[in-house]
Order: structure tokens, then sequence, then C-alpha cells
């Protein structure tokens, strides 16, 4: 199995390298990618060395699978050129998440969309992520009607350039700054850019990106999403609608049934989710599980998950698990064993 990761050197680059190391994916070449500023240098995988190389040499490659997290423009121009060698691209920017001709995948929700003449397979984003995760069970239960979310999104979600800002403005230094204004010991309502109906792009993502994973446009979203002072991991107050009546205990069944979720929801010993507990860890954590007192069939949850992790690198990792345990690339496997 040949494997490149494209945005080798980057928050999410080298974080899928560290979760295909942890997950012990089947492996035979890989490819490191990255800018051609940084072709030449090593990267350690596996306790070897590895050198990074272009995107055109890694085409020539012809990988099995490429993992892309190296921007939206990047994406738009060599996912397809990677995708007409054969490889399949699993893309972590937001590029084809909306092309209604490509696949938006969250393994434990709605894995078996994929099909094997899928060449580009987008990676949702981060914060849509952890949501479907938690949402994906008690949808098939009770149908959700709406969702009211907001978010408190770690500093990683931005990049190296944005931890870099909140630590040295926490020891005082001045720093070219990843944000508009000051991050530390402040938040800010804004993620990505404004849209016209007033809303950030990143919002809009959360409204559009939950109803094609959900594989259902009635689901109605709002959202609201603000970066915070935090390393370690994307925090989201919920509120849920459904179609049909609950039970607060049967959710607390549910949920800790499903795959990739953790129901911390103690309030007599103060059990609840955190990015301290989520931070390196690829489960979706899930508690303060209440009724909306104002309101009829309607759920307050509280969720938290590793952006870098379950938010980005684990979940394009899991899907192209996916591919290997569905039989996808099973014909491709078989080749690469047989020329060991």
């Amino acid at each position: 199995m040949k494997v490149a990761v494209v945005g080798a050197t980057g928050l999410v680059g080298s974080k899928m390298l560290q979760i295909l190391e942890e997950r012990d994916f089947p492996i035979t070449k890989l490819f490191p990618v990255a800018s051609e500023r940084s072709v030449g240098k090593t990267i350690k995988f596996k306790g070897k060395r590895y050198k990074i190389i272009s995107m055109d040499a890694a085409i020539g490659k012809k990988p099995d699978i490429a993992l892309f997290s190296a921007g939206g423009s990047v994406s738009q121009i060599w996912a397809p050129k990677f995708a007409a060698v054969k490889t399949v691209v699993i893309d972590n920017s937001s590029a084809w998440r909306m092309d209604p001709s490509k696949k938006l995948v969250v393994p434990e929700v709605n894995a078996t969309v994929i099909t094997k003449n899928d060449k580009i397979i987008a990676n949702p984003n981060c914060s849509t992520i952890q949501m479907v995760v938690a949402l994906k069970p008690l949808h098939d239960r009770y149908r959700i009607k709406r969702i009211v979310v907001s978010t408190y999104q770690s500093v990683t979600g931005t990049g190296v350039k944005a931890v870099e800002q909140l630590m040295n403005e926490r020891k005082g230094k001045s720093v070219e700054r990843a944000y508009p204004y000051q991050i530390d010991l402040n938040l800010i309502p804004q993620i990505d850019v404004f849209t016209e109906n007033g809303y950030t792009k990143e919002e809009m993502k959360m409204v559009n990106e939950t109803m094609k994973i959900m594989g259902d446009d009635r689901i109605r979203v709002t959202a609201t999403t603000v970066r915070v002072p935090v390393i370690g991991g994307h925090s989201e107050s919920v509120n849920v609608e459904f179609e049909s009546e609950f039970d607060l205990e049967e959710v607390r069944q549910l949920l800790a049934q499903a795959p990739g979720v953790i129901v911390q929801d103690d309030p007599s010993v103060l059990l609840y989710p955190m990015p301290l507990v989520a931070h390196d860890r690829d489960e979706v954590f899930v508690g303060r599980l209440r009724r909306d007192e104002t309101q009829e069939k309607t759920l307050n949850m509280w969720i938290v998950s590793d952006n870098l992790r379950k938010g980005a690198a684990t979940n394009a990792v899991q899907i192209a698990e996916y591919l290997l345990q569905s039989g996808i690339l099973k014909r491709k496997i078989q080749k690469a064993a047989a020329s060991i």
C-alpha cells in the first residue's frame, strides 16, 4: 500500500503521520509531500527518515491513497491530478465538501456512501465532524428537526501561527498575529470570513455539511462559531429539537453504545467533557445532557473533541481504513503484497 501525505509538514499533516503510525496502517511505501521550499527536508515515521518530495514526484509514484492537508487552493489544482493516476484522494480542505459529485464522509455516520468510483473523498470541517458523530444515533432514533450550535474552537484549528500568537501573547511578547485581535484572555466571535447573510463561512459549513453528511436536507441548522484561547480541542453547546419525544436515559444509552462516542455526564461528581480530557484522544466526548425546559422534544448537550485528531487527521485515516476494510482497495493490496 503506497501512501502519500500531502502537507506533511503542517499541523494536520504531521498529525496524519502520527496517527498512521499509531494505528499501524499497512504502508509499504510512504511519500511525504510538501511545498517546494520543503522538498529535500526529512520527516520521521516509524523510526525511519523520509525525504519530502514534490507534488509532481508524488504523482509519478502513483500512490494508492493520498491524504491531503494543504489548503483548498492546492487541493483544487492537485487532487484531480492524483485522481487521474487512480490515486484515491482523501482531502481535508473545504475544496470538495459541497461538490455534489464528491462524497463528504464521517465513517461512523455515512462511510457506506463511498464506492470504488470515488477518487476524491472530502473530509468534513472539524466542528461538523464531532457534532454529527454525536447526533447520528439520536437522529436515527428520534429524527432531528433543528440544531442550534455555538462552538468554542481551539487556536490549533487555525494553525501554527495562531498557536504561536497565543503562547507569545501569554508571555507578553509582541508577535505577528494570525487573528485581527489578541486571542489570549479573549474570545473572537469570527471564524473564517463573513458572508453576505452575516454568518461566517465556518458557520455556513456547519449548516450545509451537516445536511449532506446526515443525508437529510430537512434538518435546519443555525450556528455561531467562536475562537477561544484553548489548545487541545473544540467544544460545542448544542440544542437539538427532535420530531419524536425522547427519554433522557435512553439518550444516554444510545450515545454510550455509539461508535466513537464517550459519555461523561454526571453533575454530582462534576463529570463533563473538557478539551483537557479530549486532547490527544480520537473519541467524541458528550455530556451536560438535559432537557430544554422551554421547548418540547428538545435536548441540550455539550460535545468536545480533539480537532486535530478526530476533527481532521483521524477521520481521514479512518476513511482510508474503511477503503481497506470494505474491499474497495482490496485488489491493490493483493498486488502490493505480491510484489513484496
